[in-house]
């Protein structure tokens, strides 16, 4: 299957349909798709029909109606519709953050020990995240890995968090005897 190349507005639209889609598990009006991405609903409109046209999403009719994103929004997000997720929790200060998974931590220069990044991809909204912010990703479901750090940034549009990292654990192996 090719991927569908999706220009950055197109991309936060979707993601931004997935993610009320999987809160509500209902079709989403565009009127909160536009709060969520912060643009008016009739530029989310007109973006919904490109998303349409490429069978990306689907238009429900009726008062409850609005839109719901298809299997093909998943995939184009490179995004996993899967109902049985890790979850991987991440926390800001000591506080779990709701409706926040995280679904990738990418070390970027490690390389470097005083520039030490972490991308962390998340699903959910970046708007509770501020620069500087305490932030403690983890454990993951394998390695029990946790990573803490502060916010350095953010990239909205491909929804990561980047955070300078102050530590990095994950619990010895336990000896065989």
């Amino acid at each position: 299957m090719s991927t569908i190349e999706l220009t950055a507005s197109q991309k936060k639209i979707l993601r931004a349909l997935v993610d009320l889609h999987r809160e509500t598990e209902d079709a989403v009006k565009g009127e909160d798709i536009a709060d969520e991405v912060d643009r008016n609903p009739g530029t989310i409109r007109n973006q919904m029909q490109s998303l349409k046209a490429l069978q990306l999403v689907e238009g429900v009719p009726g008062p409850k109606g609005g839109y719901k994103p298809t299997a093909n929004a998943f995939d184009a997000l490179g995004v996993q519709d899967m109902d049985q997720e890790a979850e991987v929790p991440i926390f800001l200060g000591d506080e779990p953050v709701e409706d926040v998974n995280v679904e990738e931590i990418d070390l970027a220069s490690v390389h470097h020990p005083e520039l030490c990044r972490a991308e962390i991809h998340v699903r959910g909204s970046l708007g509770k995240f501020h620069e500087g912010d305490h932030v403690r990703v983890g454990p993951t479901p394998l390695s029990k890995l946790v990573v803490t750090g502060s916010v350095n940034g953010k990239d909205d549009t491909n929804n990561i968090v980047i955070l300078k990292i102050e530590s990095m654990e994950a619990p010895a192996e336990e000896p065989d005897h």
